[in-house]
C-alpha cells in the first residue's frame, strides 16, 4: 500500500483541520510514493525510536509527538534532530505525526473512555460548526463519586501508573471530573469555567496546581507520557481493524524519566 493512501485514511480518522495553528503535523519526511508494508508506532520520535524503527525495517514511522516542531535551517549531523532526519531519510522510511488533531478526535475521547466518565463534554472547544464541537479534553461524571484519594488511585490503575502527583485534600469527595492527556496548562481556566472537580492531566506546575486548589478544583498530574501513551495501543487497535494487510509493531512502554 502506497504511503499516500495510509495517509488518506490517517486524515479520516483525525482530520488535518483539527490541529492547532502552531502545530506541525503529517508527512515530515519520506517519500509519499512508499511502498508501506510495516508500521512502527511511538509517542516521541527519539534516537532510540529511530533505531528501533530502522532494526525492524519499518517503512513508516508513526509518532504522536512531531520530530520538526521549529524551522531547521540545515540538516546534517551537526544537530540532533538533524541527525534523527538523516537516519530516516537513509532508511528510506516514511515519517508522519499526529498530534493536536488526534488530541481532538482520538486522544480526548480515548482517555474518557478509560476514566469511564458520563454524560461527557469537550472541555477546551477548538473547532465548532454548525453540526458539532470539538476540541481538547473531556469532563464529565465518574462512575461513582469518590475521594481525591481514590480518584487518584484509579487513574493509576486505568492508565498503569506507578505513580500519579495530588493537589488537594484527599478526603474531598469528587464526582465531576476533567481529563486532557498532554500538557495541562492551557487547560485549567477550562476546567475552572466547566466547575468539575478533579482535573486530570499533566505537566501541571507548582503555581497552577496551587492556584486551582485554591478556586475549588482538586488536580491529578498523572504526567504527559503517562496519559498519551495510549496513543501506540489506539493506533494499533485502528490498524488492525481497518488496515489489516500492513505489519504493526509497537514501542515498549517506557518512561521518559525515572523517579527515584
Amino acid at each position: 500500500m502506497k504511503c499516500t493512501e495510509i495517509i488518506k485514511r490517517l486524515e479520516i480518522l483525525a482530520p488535518p483541520k483539527f490541529a492547532e495553528e502552531w502545530d506541525n503535523i503529517g508527512l515530515l519526511a519520506g517519500r509519499s510514493n512508499k511502498e508501506i508494508k510495516k508500521v512502527y508506532l511511538a509517542v516521541d520520535a527519539t534516537d532510540e525510536i529511530v533505531e528501533d524503527a530502522i532494526e525492524m525495517e519499518a517503512d513508516l514511522l508513526l509518532t504522536h509527538h512531531p520530530l520538526i516542531f521549529k524551522p531547521i535551517r540545515a540538516v546534517t549531523e551537526e544537530h540532533f534532530i538533524s541527525r534523527r532526519i538523516l537516519r530516516l531519510l537513509q532508511a528510506d522510511m516514511c515519517y508522519y505525526a499526529m498530534h493536536t488533531n488526534f488530541d481532538v478526535m482520538g486522544m480526548a475521547d480515548a482517555a474518557a473512555d478509560e476514566m469511564m466518565l458520563r454524560n461527557r463534554q469537550v472541555l477546551e472547544v477548538t473547532y465548532e460548526d454548525e453540526i458539532s464541537k470539538e476540541g481538547i479534553g473531556r469532563y464529565g461524571r465518574l462512575p461513582r463519586v469518590m475521594t481525591l484519594a481514590e480518584c487518584a488511585a484509579y487513574v493509576k490503575e486505568v492508565f498503569d501508573l506507578p505513580s500519579v502527583r495530588v493537589y488537594g485534600e484527599l478526603e474531598e469527595k469528587v464526582e465531576v471530573a476533567a481529563v486532557s492527556p498532554g500538557s495541562g496548562s492551557s487547560v485549567g481556566s477550562y476546567a475552572l469555567q466547566a466547575g468539575v472537580d478533579v482535573l486530570i492531566s499533566g505537566d501541571i506546575d507548582h503555581h497552577m496546581g496551587i492556584d486551582l486548589v485554591a478556586q475549588g478544583i482538586s488536580v491529578i498530574d498523572a504526567g504527559h507520557y503517562g496519559l498519551e501513551k495510549l496513543f501506540v495501543p489506539y493506533m494499533k487497535d485502528y490498524f488492525v481493524r481497518n488496515l489489516p494487510e500492513l505489519q504493526v509493531e509497537c514501542a515498549p512502554v517506557k518512561s521518559p524519566f525515572e523517579v527515584l
